[in-house]
């Protein structure tokens, strides 16, 4: 009787322990659900706080203090701070909340010099740069692995400093990085409630990390998206200026055929050309080439095209009239800007063409030989710099004016470098001889079909390849 009341009495004990022990891992597990589930919330948040920032479209500044604020938030911990991976292929702090610790040992000059702990922070955070593999924030982004550190003071990866507001008793820091693009580094120190990180704050850091990755991906998405938007506002806008410039009727004169043809590369080009009346017996033809593109340059060819109109019908020599506009425009010239440009006065009543030459390909003229009857087609021969290039006395003592016959039958055609420079699949130039042989052959065109056709050549030259450069043709013909 005693010995079955002794296993019953055992068997109650066991049986009771096991209750016990099932209720403390029941109350563990719920415990365990509670933390996961409050870990979740906080990742949520996290992640609406990286929402609503990325609709405000944030800088990029802005964007890494969300992260690090919204670190401490869900950690506790006292300081966090964001090491970004710069193009030097170095880490350094772009956003700090609370008295975040250098990762690199003081020199005495600045312990000396500063005289706060916030510009301390402030200053090192600028200087400071990290090699990928250097200490534990470098380590973290060369492995992409994140790192507890319960007990920092043991660890050798982690800096430690004199001043006692500056120790680090534990730490946490997280790559943040998106696919195969790293970004940096998230680094957590000294939870508010003196004890140290454990695995469920390693886990919270590193989710916040791979969400911040997303972020700041998406966030750099839409600020190209932004300047895409406002680089094709600009390159409209330029577009729309440099169709203003270009003119939409050609001056009506007795015995001359004119026609223009221009094809940007891109949207927006560096030629312009213009064809006016001076008079009811002379017109004025220019074609030039502005360096740069965009709305600088689409500026630079409204003030030029408005300068050279002025200047032509107060002087009558064509390379008086450049060097009044390359006085005028000095001082509205970007050093790194220029402009080469001819600029010729075509009178019907001497037949002569009189043309200045600032550094743009000479233009061809084709005409028959007075003795031989064989057609030539020539260039134009004339000295000259580019606008904008050098002082008005370096410019006006190279410039000059030419002058040649515009008789019946004789072909005049300026032109760009886009038309000559085009190379076929052998890297071999158009070149100003096979214009001049093509112009040759078709003599007999008008001026329209005549620019027609010598885009045709170079396109069956190059097989039909992109333009390198803006192609620009102006035609006169003397019928």
């Amino acid at each position: 009787m005693i010995f079955i009341l002794t296993i019953l009495l055992g068997a109650a004990f066991v049986l009771g322990l096991l209750y016990f022990r099932a209720r403390q891992e029941i109350r563990d597990l719920v415990f365990e659900k509670q933390q996961i589930k409050q870990e979740k919330q906080i990742v949520v948040d996290f992640m609406h706080d990286m929402v609503e920032a990325l609709g405000d479209t944030p800088e990029r500044e802005e964007l890494f203090q969300e992260i690090v604020h919204a670190a401490i938030l869900s950690t506790g911990a006292l300081s966090a701070c964001v090491f970004e991976l710069g193009k030097d292929n170095l880490l350094q702090g772009v956003a700090v909340e609370g008295l975040f610790p250098p990762q690199k040992p003081l020199p005495e000059s600045s312990k000396i010099k500063l005289t706060t702990r916030a510009k301390f922070i402030e200053q090192v955070l600028k200087s400071e740069k990290i090699d990928l593999g250097e200490g534990l924030i470098g380590e973290v982004a060369k492995r992409r692995k994140s790192v507890l550190v319960e007990d920092a003071t043991m660890d050798d990866r982690v800096t430690q400093h004199d001043d006692r507001s500056l120790e680090i008793r534990s730490m946490i820091a997280a790559p943040i990085f998106f696919r195969d693009r790293m970004i940096g580094v998230l680094a957590v120190v000294n939870p508010a409630n003196g004890m140290a990180f454990n695995e469920t704050d390693l886990s919270l850091v590193q989710s916040m990390a791979e969400q911040a990755g997303l972020a700041i991906h998406n966030a750099d998405l839409l600020n190209l998206q932004i300047e895409k938007k406002k680089i094709d506002l600009d390159l409209t806008l330029a577009s729309n200026i440099q169709q203003l410039l270009l003119p939409r009727e050609f001056p009506q004169v007795k015995d001359l055929d004119i026609d223009a043809l221009y094809s940007p590369a891109q949207k927006v080009g560096g030629d312009l050309y213009d064809i006016f009346s001076i008079d009811e017996n002379r017109i004025g033809v220019a074609i030039a080439d502005v360096s740069g593109k965009g709305i600088p340059a689409s500026l630079l060819m409204t003030i030029c095209r408005s300068n050279l109109r002025h200047y032509s019908r107060t002087l009558e020599d064509p390379a008086e009239v450049v060097q009044e506009l390359n006085r005028a425009m000095a001082a509205d010239m970007r050093h790194d800007m220029f402009i080469t440009l001819v600029y010729a006065v075509v009178d019907m009543e001497k037949n002569t063409v009189e043309l200045a030459r600032c550094g743009h390909e000479m233009p061809l003229l084709a005409h028959p030989d007075n003795e031989s009857g064989v057609w030539l087609c020539e260039p134009m021969k004339s000295e000259g710099m580019a606008i904008g290039m050098v002082t008005p006395e370096l410019f006006d003592a190279v410039i000059q004016k030419t002058t040649i016959p515009f008789e019946k039958d004789s072909i005049l055609v300026l032109f760009t470098d886009g038309v000559t420079e085009m190379t076929n699949q052998d890297g071999v130039e158009f070149s100003s001889g096979r214009l001049a042989d093509v112009i040759k052959t078709l003599r007999t065109r008008s001026a329209r079909e005549l620019n027609q056709g010598i885009v045709e050549s170079v396109d069956r030259f190059t097989g039909g390849a992109t333009y390198q450069d803006d192609l620009t043709l102006v035609t006169l013909k003397h019928l």
